[in-house]
């Protein structure tokens, strides 16, 4: 991993990309108040080639995001035929876009621990008959019927901007 600070020539300190993944693992909101304060946003890529951009319910796991969707819907089929994508969220002091690709993720103990993690925050996943996939009570509307594709973003790059005091910019290179 390389860290590169963006903000060398504004005199901004260096950005410890430790203490944003903390934060992540923490499930930190910018705040009750803020705008979009609990909004992930998923960008993925048109047949056409122009983008499309979409909240989604996403978990930062293992290092990266997670994401669930149908295999119908337009993020689905984006994501299965170019699997080039991003991940964009507040938090706490910080910005973050985190780009790569989305991987179908199928095997039965990844899945189950995801839809655990769902479960944790509210949201009852659970793996469906086949343990390749979740299913839950309720969804989005937009995600289609279940069962729901699980995904992984394999990072390529982060770009985190801190909000707060001093401020910093930085790329992550993974």
């Amino acid at each position: 991993m390389e860290i590169i600070n963006l903000g060398t020539a504004d005199g901004l300190p260096p950005v410890d990309w430790a203490a944003t993944v903390a934060k992540l693992e923490a499930g930190s909101t910018p705040g009750q108040d803020a705008i979009n304060s609990r909004t992930t946003w998923l960008s993925t890529v048109n047949e056409d080639g122009s983008p499309h951009v979409t909240a989604v319910g996403a978990l930062w796991v293992d290092g990266t995001f997670w994401f669930q969707t149908g295999a119908g819907t337009r993020k689905g089929r984006n994501v299965e035929r170019d699997p080039r994508c991003s991940v964009a969220v507040s938090i706490h002091g910080a910005d973050v876009v985190l780009a790569g690709d989305a991987v179908r993720v199928t095997e039965p103990g990844a899945v189950a621990r995801i839809a655990r993690a769902w479960a944790d925050q509210g949201w009852p996943a659970e793996p469906d008959e086949s343990g390749s996939g979740i299913t839950a009570p309720f969804n989005a509307p937009a995600q289609g019927p279940p069962p729901w594709n699980v995904y992984r973003v394999e990072p390529r790059s982060a770009i985190v901007t801190l909000t707060a005091e001093p401020g910093g910019l930085a790329r992550v290179r993974f």
